[in-house]
């Protein structure tokens, strides 16, 4: 139907301009939530709505069928001060549409919207659809994908739409943020007194900086460990008595993220407390009938080094979409529309003949 699909890539690219000239910074995402709840209720879906999160069923849900989650998110982070475009103003140039949000990930949530409504009505699928288009997922914040999954149908499958030049991501590092701190007892700097909390922190950061996990994943290669903050002391004369650094982990599949946090905690000084335990990687099968479909249709499966809501799915679940990761986050941010084209194109033969079989839930 390819009347269909023009007539849809035409609608998600509008609707992805709107998107665009809309602030949806993380957690204040209402007005982008109203935008696409009007998109699907035009084209004649029945969108629901918790908190900033829009969602839809596929017409003929049927409870017997293995479901599949399409999903991304309309919120942004906030643009930098060396934009040298408006951050909203959705300029076109040609085939290039710039402006905060367009790459990440707003071309892949438009484009699975569309792809979403190229299959709402059909009768024929050996699965169902839901399409989720979610919040928060900047900030892994509590009222995105988490707060909406204990509201879904459970699902065997989830395409997340992120911008991986339409590459298949089939394993992500998950992500644990330790807050440690080093403790020690004052004294005057001048005379040998005290104990110095800063010294107990550089052997701990020692420790971490030549520590190697032993299982390595083919994928997503080893656990990273990176010290990126440090604080002690207030006075020059004074032995500081503690010292605060923190500790970005990218997990692998082959470890949780508790796991490592039990491993630092019992090699180092330090007293350990992770920010959140949630975030952790995750891999599906190659055989999965999803990614050999995508692999013969010339889609390169790949490790991710960059976390997504992905993370806080517990079943398996594919990361793809159109546009590139290295432009998220950055000044003058853009997609090209013949990628919102591709995109599309490239979910709907994903999908298209798709048989999943009795898959299990990831747990």
């Amino acid at each position: 139907m390819p009347e269909l699909i023009d007539k849809l890539t035409a609608d998600a690219i509008q609707l992805l301009t709107e998107l665009i000239q809309t602030p949806s910074f993380s957690r204040a995402e209402d007005q982008t939530a109203e935008l696409i709840f009007r998109f699907l209720t035009f084209h004649g879906a029945q969108p629901r709505r918790d908190k900033n999160n829009v969602w839809a069923q596929n017409r003929h849900f049927d409870a017997r069928k293995p479901t599949i989650l399409l999903n991304s998110h309309h919120d942004t982070v906030q643009p930098g001060a060396t934009w040298t475009y408006d951050p909203f103003g959705a300029v076109v140039e040609g085939d290039k549409l710039t402006g905060l949000g367009s790459n990440d990930a707003g071309a892949s949530a438009v484009s699975l919207l569309a792809t979403f409504l190229y299959f709402h009505e059909r009768t024929d699928l050996a699965y169902n659809l839901i399409c989720a288009i979610t919040a928060e997922e900047e900030v892994s914040g509590a009222d995105g994908i988490r707060r909406l999954l204990p509201l879904l149908p459970e699902v065997a499958l989830g395409i997340m739409g992120e911008p991986t030049q339409m590459d298949l991501a089939i394993a992500e590092k998950g992500l644990v943020v330790l807050d440690c701190v080093a403790h020690g007892r004052t004294g005057h700097a001048a005379r040998d007194e005290g104990e110095n909390a800063l010294y107990k922190a550089v052997a701990d950061i020692q420790w971490l900086q030549q520590y190697q996990f032993p299982a390595v994943s083919e994928l997503l290669g080893p656990v990273k460990l990176t010290v990126t903050q440090i604080q002690a002391g207030n006075q020059h004369n004074v032995v500081p008595d503690r010292c605060q650094f923190v500790v970005d982990v990218r997990t692998n599949e082959l470890y949780s993220n508790a796991e490592v946090v039990r491993i630092v905690q019992a090699h180092v000084q330090a007293e350990v407390t992770p920010r959140s335990t949630h975030l952790n990687s995750s891999r599906i099968s190659p055989e999965h009938p999803l990614v050999r479909r995508a692999v013969a249709l010339g889609h390169r499966p790949f490790g991710s080094a960059t976390l997504s809501d992905q993370s806080m799915m517990p079943f398996d679940t594919v990361k793809i979409g159109p546009g590139d990761s290295a432009r998220s986050h950055t000044p003058d941010e853009y997609i090209l529309l013949s990628e919102v084209r591709a995109g599309i194109d490239g979910y709907i033969n994903l999908l298209e003949g798709l048989k999943l079989g009795n898959q299990k839930i990831r747990g």
